[in-house]
């Protein structure tokens, strides 16, 4: 019951924030969705009902276009994430064994959310290109873009991630 009020009282904040944001209109979808990304690290289902209703676009076009971005996120993700880069550079410069060291090491697919202590969690995931061609292949932890990367490095990236959480 708290938990509907809570989110009834979220529903209400972001109707005012997107009121003074943005305007009605339909060309201000993705800046919305955005906006929601920054906000909440995802898109939660409720705030892209939110989004369609306060610029009169159906909740499936919001959700359409939710899943056509590669930098927007449907589901929430873990504590930290690591983020390979698949385009077409750093596939060419080695992005599939930097790729599987990973995988290996977190023991998940892509798209998929390694549990590394007792609250932290590692979401891993591909980008189709992390605009980095001149350093390819290319990685990131939380944000931050290694170039020039190695199965080697990658997965002592990931090491020192798990060791800095479960210490």
């Amino acid at each position: 019951m708290a938990r509907d009020r809570q989110k009834d009282v979220d529903r209400k904040g972001l109707r005012a924030d997107l009121r003074d944001r943005f305007p009605r209109e339909r060309a201000l979808l993705l800046p919305a969705l955005h906006y929601l990304q920054h906000r909440f690290g995802h898109l939660p289902d409720w705030a892209m009902e939110v989004v369609s209703w306060h610029l009169g676009i159906p909740a499936s076009e919001v959700y359409g276009a939710a899943t056509s971005y590669s930098e927007l996120r449907i589901d929430k993700p873990g504590t930290h994430i690591v983020r390979v880069c698949t385009g077409l550079s750093c596939r060419v410069s080695g992005a599939d064994p930097v790729l599987n060291a990973v995988k290996a090491r977190l023991g998940v697919e892509p798209g998929e959310t390694a549990g590394v202590g007792s609250d932290t969690t590692v979401t891993f995931e591909t980008t189709a290109c992390g605009f980095l061609c001149g350093v390819a292949p290319a990685l990131q932890l939380d944000g931050r873009w290694l170039g020039h990367a190695t199965p080697e490095q990658a997965v002592k990236v990931v090491n020192s991630l798990i060791e800095k959480v479960t210490a």
